[in-house]
């Protein structure tokens, strides 16, 4: 299956709030919440300390594609670091999708 209609199932399913959302939610707390924060606002000590962004903020979710989040949360970006080794393609696109779910 292609990625990005993967992503779009993995958006769809957490829209929704079926079962896939609970586990982003849980990724999301295990491995992004100490930075970006339980909200997504960036508003903890360690994000001033790597400058994380705030992904709930408007225009920054207008302007990245869903690849560049998928892409960011595999690869890495600035100070944040890369997880393609600890989350499978399957987690990250999950946690791409729960990354929409923070805009305001």
């Amino acid at each position: 299956m292609n990625r990005k209609i993967s992503l779009l199932i993995a958006t769809i399913v957490c829209s929704a709030g079926i079962a896939a959302a609970g586990d982003a939610g849980a990724t999301w707390n295990a491995n992004c919440a100490s930075c970006h924060g339980k909200d997504g606002r960036a508003k903890t000590f360690k994000a001033k300390l790597n400058s994380a962004r705030n992904l709930t903020d408007p225009k920054w979710q207008e302007s990245v594609t869903d690849e560049r989040i998928f892409n960011s949360i595999a690869n890495g970006r600035g100070k944040m670091p890369s997880f393609n080794k600890k989350l499978s393609d399957d987690d990250i696109e999950k946690l791409a999708a729960y990354v929409r779910t923070l805009k305001k």
